[in-house]
């Protein structure tokens, strides 16, 4: 049997699932820690762990449509930049931005091929089925980046029909950007596909965190104008977080508090990515068996280690640092607890 790529090597424990006085459970994963140069300021496991990128990569696929005037073009806020650059919740007001994206490009919500899918915020699930509706396509978690791909085959004149293929050019554009940002050779990306049909790119960690340190100094990471398309989507990611993610979101979370000092960005399976404004570091660490819950303590506990919360962030992100475990009574049973 031919022996599959990837793979988990060196994955250490960062997680603890605590119950009562004993430890019940761990979540393995690795992490790292990169300057725009590449120079590794800290690593727990591996840090040439291959993974996906998943949805971590939405703010580099969003390059080429802001590189080649779509913000002109299109008339494009910076709320409508941050919900296509998201993993958006479902919310009323998501729907409504990426709604106003679609009809400013002249594109329907049946143009969207990332499928139809439950909202991520439960609320926004329990709205829809207490109203007997079905779910529909703006409620997909990548209904803002596939509005920003239609919108950027528009703007190149690229047909909008099959557009999530690989062979399309719009996914050949996706590919070669992404290579380029993470300073990977595109033939060494592995390419598979996304929850919600695009290709997705694997390679390592480290290159996913180098994409992130670069993203936050873009005036010395990157030239021409990928320098200021780069600035636009960080500032417009930062400035409406809310659009990012959504309510009860660490991504929101995170970015709210810090007062848009530091991005951050979830991807499926548990792949995350952080990067701190004008300051030339990235992070990313991926959880091995893809649960979200360890997300929480993991990016809180980076965070406090390189001194990039102040006291009082850290107050305010208190429960994402020791997420309480509570029973069917909502009784506290235990916790969660980066041990790294």
């Amino acid at each position: 049997m031919k022996k599959l790529e990837g793979g988990m090597n060196m994955s250490e424990v960062l997680v603890n699932i605590v119950r009562g006085k004993n430890i019940e459970g761990c979540h393995h994963g690795d992490l790292v820690v990169v300057n725009n140069e590449g120079k590794i300021l800290k690593k727990v496991g591996n840090e040439n762990r291959f993974t996906f990128w998943r949805s971590c990569a939405k703010p580099f696929q969003l390059l080429p449509l802001v590189e080649n005037g779509g913000i002109e073009k299109y008339d494009l806020q910076e709320k409508e930049l941050a919900a296509m650059a998201s993993s958006h919740g479902g919310e009323k007001e998501h729907v409504q931005v990426i709604g106003g994206i679609l009809e400013k490009i002249g594109c329907e919500e049946d143009d969207l091929d990332c499928g139809f899918a439950p909202p991520i915020y439960s609320k926004a699930v329990e709205e829809t089925l207490r109203k007997g509706e079905d779910y529909r396509k703006l409620q997909n978690n990548c209904s803002g980046k596939h509005a920003g791909m239609l919108a950027l085959a528009k703007l190149l004149g690229y047909p909008i029909h099959n557009y999530i293929d690989a062979d399309h050019p719009l996914q050949k554009l996706m590919l070669e950007t992404v290579a380029q940002c993470v300073e990977v050779p595109k033939d060494e990306i592995s390419v598979a596909r996304d929850g919600c049909g695009v290709p997705v790119f694997g390679f390592p960690i480290k290159n996913m965190a180098l994409a992130y340190a670069k993203l936050t100094v873009p005036e010395k990471s990157f030239t021409g104008k990928r320098t200021q398309a780069a600035r636009i989507i960080l500032e417009a990611m930062t400035k409406y977080p809310f659009h990012v993610a959504g309510s009860e979101r660490l991504d929101t979370e995170i970015m709210k508090v810090t007062q848009g000092r530091i991005v951050a960005k979830l991807g499926a399976e548990a792949v995350y990515n952080i990067g701190v404004k004008d300051e030339g570091i990235g992070i990313c660490f991926k959880i091995d068996d893809g649960s979200y819950r360890a997300l929480d303590p993991v990016a809180i506990r980076i965070l406090k280690k390189m001194g990039l919360l102040s006291q009082e962030e850290l107050s305010q992100l208190e429960y994402h640092y020791r997420p309480l475990l509570k029973n069917h009574r909502q009784e506290i049973i235990g916790y969660l607890e980066a041990i790294f």
